[in-house]
């Protein structure tokens, strides 16, 4: 068994997807490429993502991933602005619909001025749990899970201790 490096996993990606847009099927493409970003960051991939959702009518998807590369132009700022509408400016929102490996990669100005801008916008604990990590923090769904648990055991308690009544006569 070969060992895949990553520009094989690059070309691989890219051109599969370049291959699911000659075949006219733009969502399979979506899919490869949103895919292969979230795990590595590949400017072409980004690139080719945006094209992919320009071309299925879906701007602001096309700014997020456009928003990654330093790809420029009107087509490049009007998905911008789009994605920007689509949050309503709201700069943490923006953050994580960007792809994980553009939030992860440093270098890109545009990127990193957002990233500074949610930094000082939000607590660091805020940011921490939007990105699913709630270290020291207590989840709603745990106090809930616990909360019913706790009931379903007092109610076998006295389901139990009323059986028993019913079998055991004068308990």
């Amino acid at each position: 068994m070969t060992e895949q490096t990553p520009t094989d996993s690059h070309d691989s990606a890219v051109d599969r997807a370049r291959a699911d847009l000659d075949a006219g099927q733009e969502w399979k493409a979506r899919d490869r490429l949103s895919s292969h970003v979230a795990n590595a960051y590949d400017p072409e991939a980004l690139g080719l993502l945006g094209e992919v959702h320009a071309t299925m009518r879906d701007l602001p998807s096309a700014g997020a991933a456009w928003f990654g590369t330093n790809r420029r132009g009107a087509d490049v700022d009007a998905a911008v602005d789009a994605w920007r509408d689509r949050h309503s400016d709201n700069f943490v929102q923006m953050w994580h619909s960007l792809p994980r490996s553009v939030r992860d990669h440093e270098g890109n100005k545009r990127v990193d001025a957002l990233r500074r801008r949610v930094e000082r916008d939000q607590p660091a604990a805020a940011v921490d749990a939007a990105e699913g990590d709630s270290e020291g923090g207590v989840d709603a769904a745990v106090i809930i899970a616990v909360g019913v648990g706790i009931l379903f055991v007092v109610c076998a308690v006295i389901g139990f201790i009323t059986l028993l009544g019913w079998l055991i006569p004068g308990l």
